[in-house]
């Protein structure tokens, strides 16, 4: 058998992937009369952290669009909110009448929106942390079918949909005959897979709340967004990411995560295979290194020889750590 209990040993060299910072385009502009003069937008400050701290989030109601599934220890249902004028669809995992329970918000990783489902390869998860006795929302994020398509520049809508979902659950919890009522709002809880952990770490960047508990990042895509977009223009043969890489290393010091980790309250978990070949595994050891370095409260752990979605054994394995860790 693997060995799958070592941390990240702190001496292990963290490479670096080596990432070229496109400037941003330096203009030359004719000059104009100045009664026809017109400034240009900069269109990169409302993706900054402080930015989105400084906003306010939430507005509406999340409600239940019909019943999915009922097993012995949960009922699954469809379920739509709103998120700066989108509809964000998900479903939700209702453990059967009891106490309140502690929330779990689960994030999906990227799947090609052509063929996602809303319950997808996270399924297993989420109900698995409902049989623990969590109470699980699962959004699909903007772009991923039936939500809305959104502006996703930077990834950063993605985390305003969560953003937004937290203020809703927070607000609708205290409805004692509502929808929401049974979710201990005081307990908020942060799971996040690839694309998701990424969301996860700006979330709780932005939202330094005594109610967001902890945050599980597996196999998550980093706090780095030249990381990120010099990985996805490959990923994309192209397509994606010009945006991003155009910003210049300013805007992309205020943008990435990595550059506010001071702002984290919630305890971490990380958890990445050192065998991952699409998230690379070195992202993982970066940040629980500066993690530590930081004296911040965190976990690393690594799975040896797995896929970016474990399987078997060490799969198992994942989940009892990350129950545990959210049932601390």
């Amino acid at each position: 058998s693997t060995d799958t209990t070592a941390v990240f040993p702190t001496a292990l060299p963290s490479p670096q992937p080596t990432v070229t910072f496109t400037p941003a385009a330096t203009a030359t502009v004719e000059p104009t009369p100045a009664a026809t003069a017109t400034m240009t937008p900069d269109p990169y400050p409302p993706y900054a952290i402080d930015a989105l701290a400084a906003r306010s989030y939430g507005g509406g109601e999340l409600e239940i669009v019909e019943t999915l599934e009922e097993t012995d220890l949960f009922t699954r249902y469809l379920i739509r909110y709103p998120s700066d004028g989108l509809t964000i669809y998900g479903f939700m995992n209702v453990p059967h009448e009891g106490v309140k329970f502690p929330l779990v918000v689960l994030l999906h990783g990227y799947i090609d929106p052509a063929v996602y489902q809303t319950v997808d390869y996270t399924r297993r998860y989420a109900d698995a942390l409902a049989e623990a006795g969590f109470f699980v929302i699962h959004p699909n994020l903007r772009g991923f079918p039936p939500s809305d398509n959104g502006d996703d520049r930077f990834r950063v809508g993605l985390a305003v949909d969560v953003l937004n979902l937290l203020a809703i659950v927070r607000a609708q919890s205290q409805d004692p005959v509502g929808t929401l009522r049974r979710v201990d709002a005081d307990h908020i809880y942060l799971w996040g897979h690839s694309m998701g952990g990424g969301v996860a770490l700006r979330v709780a960047v932005v939202n330094p709340a005594d109610y967001l508990r902890g945050v599980v990042l597996y196999g998550a895509m980093s706090g780095d967004e030249g990381w990120n977009y010099e990985r996805i223009q490959v990923w994309s043969g192209g397509q994606n990411g010009a945006f991003e890489l155009a910003a210049g290393q300013e805007i992309l010091t205020a943008v990435s995560p990595i550059n506010h980790l001071n702002r984290l309250q919630a305890p971490i978990s990380i958890h990445h295979s050192d065998a991952d070949d699409v998230v690379p595994y070195a992202w993982a050891v970066d940040l629980c290194e500066r993690l530590t370095a930081m004296a911040h409260p965190v976990d690393c752990y690594t799975y040896h020889a797995q896929p970016h979605t474990f399987n078997g054994e060490q799969d198992r394995l994942f989940m009892e750590r990350v129950a545990r860790f959210f049932g601390d």
